[in-house]
């Protein structure tokens, strides 16, 4: 079994690896909000469909001492598996090179914000302002 990272080893156990693997392909690396419950055109329920989205947000709601949902809980996915990173910064160069945002290519390629904004500083075709 995948050894997963964070909110990604909590997603795993309540949904299984596999939509996991989905949401950290698809938002690793950057910060997203997940309600207490599923609720349709939420980005979850597009990507894993209503019912294991809503798993999901149920497993991982902030419920206070009362038993009240707290709202939504905002949280950075992480990247995943260790072993994808070479073919995600393939993906992130890409997605630069391609005129796409440090979000966009953080959600493209699986990795975090801050390395591709590490990425685009050590590119020498970027330049130097001083």
């Amino acid at each position: 079994m995948t050894a997963l990272p964070g909110i990604l080893a909590d997603i795993a156990d309540i949904a299984g690896v596999e939509p996991a693997l989905k949401i950290a392909q698809s938002h690793g690396g950057t910060r997203v909000d997940l309600p207490p419950q599923a609720r349709p055109g939420h980005w979850l329920v597009e990507l894993l469909g209503f019912d294991v989205a809503d798993k999901i947000c149920r497993g991982l709601a902030v419920i206070d001492a009362d038993g009240r949902h707290l709202g939504l809980q905002r949280c950075v996915i992480p990247r995943g598996a260790a072993s994808l990173l070479k073919t995600a910064r393939r993906k992130a160069a890409e997605a630069l090179d391609a005129g796409r945002s440090v979000r966009e290519a953080a959600r493209i390629s699986g990795l975090h914000e801050r390395t591709i904004f590490r990425m685009k500083a050590e590119d020498p075709r970027q330049g130097r302002l001083f």
